[in-house]
This record gives C-alpha cells, structure tokens and sequence, in this order.
C-alpha cells in the first residue's frame, strides 16, 4: 500500500505525477512491473493498493550477496529491459531505475515499482525536470538540455555494472 498525502501533492504541485503514477499502476497488466489493484481516498489521504511482492527488493540481495553473477545479472536485466520497453511503448519515460525501486517475488522474478518520478512524453517532446538518484541520473538530466526515453536505457546500463560490479560505475565513496 502506498499513501500519499494530499496537501504535499498541492504544495509540492506533483498531482501531474500522481495521476500520471495512478494511471500507470492502473492500466499496467505486465508481468515484471507491479501493478495496482485498488485505489481509494479520504479526505487527506490516497491510498494505492498494489498486489503483494513477498521477496523485497533487489537492492536488500544485492548488498546481501555483494555481486550477482553475469547470469543471473543478466536474468534481472532482460526484466527490466521489457519493463521498461512496455512503459516506453505507453509513452512513459520511468526516470528512476535503481535496485530500490525493483521488488523480487517468491519465484524469483523481478517486479518494477514506484512510478512516482515518470513522466508523460511524445516522441518528439522532452522533459527537463531535475530528477532520479544521483548515481544513476543520464548526462542528458545532468545537463538539463531536455530528455526523453533515453535516460532510462543510460540508467539500465549503470544497474547492469551495479549487479555485476556490486557497486555503481561513478561510486566515489559513501553510499552505493
């Protein structure tokens, strides 16, 4: 369940992204992404109810194991890769790949979630708003000259070093 407070939606002016995260989890039958089940509000609060993901997320085996092989780096990659396709087929650019936001189920399988940062875009059109984690942010957002779908391959290829690596490939100390 996610909750989501109405007044930092307003305050914030993120109902664009709200909305737009809603109607993804809503109209999203794929089976490496999670997808929403029910949705419902109260005066102050929206709820996303989403199916369960028993395994946690990638990032918590990832520091657990340190490294994954090439083979099962590869296994995780080409979910993420056809998620990611889907969502670009639906002209939605995720902006926020990384271990956190990929949950594994009980057989394994990895599940895309949070849509919270993606965005909306034609073909043609680009965004230029400042966002994602820093370890995995495009040259492209870094510039802030505008990015589309792009970003998201740049952002697969830094998770694919961090799978195989156990460690980002521009990590300067601190926190991966």
């Amino acid at each position: 369940m996610k909750t989501i407070r109405k007044d930092l939606l307003i305050e914030k002016t993120l109902i664009e992204h709200c909305l737009l995260e809603k109607e993804v989890l809503m109209n999203t039958d794929h089976p490496f992404m999670v997808n929403m089940e029910y949705v419902f509000q109260t005066e102050n609060r929206i709820f996303f109810i989403m199916r369960f993901v028993r395994g946690g997320e990638l990032y918590r085996h990832l520091r657990a194991e340190k490294q994954f092989s090439e083979k099962r780096a590869k296994f995780y990659v080409m979910q993420v890769a056809l998620a990611i396709g889907h969502l670009h087929s639906m002209n939605v650019v995720y902006r926020d790949l990384k271990p956190e936001n990929i949950l594994m189920d009980s057989d394994g399988y990895i599940r895309l979630t949070d849509f919270g940062l993606s965005k909306s875009l034609e073909r043609s059109e680009d965004a230029y708003t400042f966002c994602g984690t820093p370890q995995y942010l495009a040259p492209e957002i870094l510039a802030k000259k505008g990015h589309n779908k792009p970003v998201d391959w740049w952002t697969l290829g830094i998770l694919t070093y961090e799978l195989i690596v156990g460690f980002t490939p521009f990590y300067c100390g601190g926190d991966t």
